[in-house]
């Protein structure tokens, strides 16, 4: 089979750019990295075939930095551009921009991307296309006014949440009118601060819900499937912590109902590429909640039970490929992922700063760890606290979960505190044993037993904030001499003597 493309852009960075650069070798495509100046060191730049400096740590003065991006792939006569996820990978403009200088954009056309990526917009053609949405608006609250009338219709308890709302982000659970007016003041300007956009809505906030999500892939002539779905609803401040595939309380039934409901819902905003439907689900009954316009974290635990690269296909199909996988695919046995965060969960999840000064990665069968964790390894507080990704497979789901208490048990990192303590109680609990659990799990569980019950508060938060500054401070004349004198730096993959062979060509500028 031909490659699709010769050479590809990767414009992230941490294990997504591994993961995506795998791919790229498994299909025969020359890869080049970018990287910022904190990221010198890291295993992407290691892997690519070429790595180029985008600028700064900030990702305003790197990952973000679209013009930058755009003249590192015409220097290295990259074909394609793939975004990962974070950063620019929902950025209709980036996509736009990419393509109008001559290179494929691997991943959705930018105006289903800009549909969906506003909450109102995308709520209003799911409503427009049949599929169900949970009760609520689909047009701005003009103001706390309007918000309390419509509220009051709708019936309490109900969720104010920001059209350009994400990671949990302006976004208020409300159970009473004298709650209203503080809520939406303080969410619309937590969105207007972190996205430049105040608007808000509000949709009927479901007790109990569960977070259920089907992948979808379609390609550039028509063609949409599903892939499935995932169970996502051990999260805190929605944000997601395990993930499952299959979800427990979903039968073969049920999964076509929803999969038919996710492909229409692509199909609606003319959709290629890989995406996510993400739904909620309540006694028995599910509706939209939104849709992620770029391939999810979490996407490894599907492709175990299906037995796809999703990475690879969005590849083909933004070279033109047809999709080639059958409508109607079979899950075979299941998958866990935790997500192996650096902070501190008996600290309110503080984030943990410092150098990986040892590190013992699990393995064995049924274990897949997707990571950019290496010895020496600076975490910084410029980006995202993810290290790692740990997936486990199984025949069943509980030799899937034996496995991940294994590999939980098993995993050293050595410098920095991880997630990975609070993932190993959580999945011995009766309630994550049994399969029934929901997206409030995680606040009921801590606050009932005090030995788990320390979560984060606005203090924590401003500790965070002054840990963050504290460490900037602190590491910067050694970052700039290290930056200085890179070929010097025992920390530097070219010099360690930790057997590591490039790949390829090699090329750092």
């Amino acid at each position: 089979m031909s490659r699709p493309f010769r050479k590809i852009l990767v414009a992230n960075r941490g294990e997504i750019a591994v993961r995506i650069l795998r791919s790229c070798r498994d299909l025969g495509i020359e890869t080049v990295a970018v990287y910022s100046e904190a990221d010198r060191n890291s295993l992407h730049v290691r892997y690519a075939n070429e790595a180029r400096l985008l600028g700064p740590p900030a990702p305003s003065e790197s990952y973000l930095r679209i013009d930058r991006i755009l003249e590192i792939a015409k220097e290295t006569g990259a074909e394609a551009i793939h975004p990962g996820f974070g950063f620019l990978a929902e950025n209709a403009a980036f996509a736009r921009a990419v393509t109008e200088a001559g290179f494929a954009f691997i991943g959705p056309p930018p105006a289903s991307m800009e549909v969906m990526g506003d909450k109102l917009a995308s709520r209003a053609a799911m409503v427009a296309a049949g599929v169900a949405v949970v009760p609520g608006t689909t047009e701005p609250l003009a103001d706390a006014a309007a918000a309390l009338k419509t509220a009051n219709e709708v019936g309490y308890p109900v969720m104010l949440k920001a059209s350009a709302g994400g990671g949990g982000k302006g976004i208020r659970v409300v159970r009473s009118a004298d709650e209203i007016e503080a809520a939406f003041t303080t969410a619309s300007g937590e969105s207007l601060s972190a996205f430049g956009d105040g608007r808000m809505y509000i949709e009927k906030f479901l007790e109990r819900p569960r977070h259920v999500e089907v992948q979808i892939l379609g390609d550039q002539h028509g063609k949409v499937i599903h892939v499935g779905e995932r169970e996502c609803s051990i999260q805190r401040r929605h944000q997601k912590l395990i993930e499952e595939a299959p979800c427990t309380v979903v039968d073969d039934a049920t999964r076509a109902k929803m999969g038919a409901m996710a492909v229409a819902a692509a199909k609606a905003v003319d959709y290629f590429s890989a995406g996510t439907v993400e739904f909620l689900w309540s006694n028995g009954e599910y509706y939209f909640l939104e849709m992620n316009t770029r391939i999810q974290v979490e996407h490894a635990i599907t492709e175990e039970v299906y037995g796809v690269d999703l990475i690879a296909w969005m590849i083909r199909i933004a070279a033109g490929e047809k999709l080639t996988l059958p409508d109607n695919l079979t899950p075979r046995g299941h998958a866990f992922e935790v997500r192996l965060n650096a902070e501190d969960p008996d600290m309110g999840f503080v984030p943990s700063l410092g150098t990986i000064q040892d590190l013992r990665i699990p393995g064995g069968p049924g274990v897949r760890v997707d990571s950019a964790m290496y010895r020496g390894m600076e975490v910084t507080p410029y980006y995202d606290s993810m290290l790692a990704k740990l997936i486990t497979y199984g025949s069943d789901r509980e030799q899937a979960r034996r496995r991940m208490l294994r590999v939980l048990q098993e995993l050293f990192v050595g410098g920095v505190k991880t997630s990975a303590s609070l993932a190993l109680q959580i999945l011995q609990t009766p309630e994550f044993i049994a399969g029934d659990y929901d997206t409030g799990f995680l606040e009921a569980w801590r606050e009932s037993d005090p030995e788990t019950s320390r979560e984060v508060d606005d203090d924590f938060e401003e500790v965070a904030a002054l840990v963050a500054a504290m460490h900037r401070h602190h590491s910067a004349h050694q970052n700039a001499l290290q930056f200085a004198g890179d070929a010097d730096s025992s920390l530097s993959p070219w010099v360690a003597a930790d057997r590591f062979k490039r790949l390829g060509k090699g090329v750092r500028s």
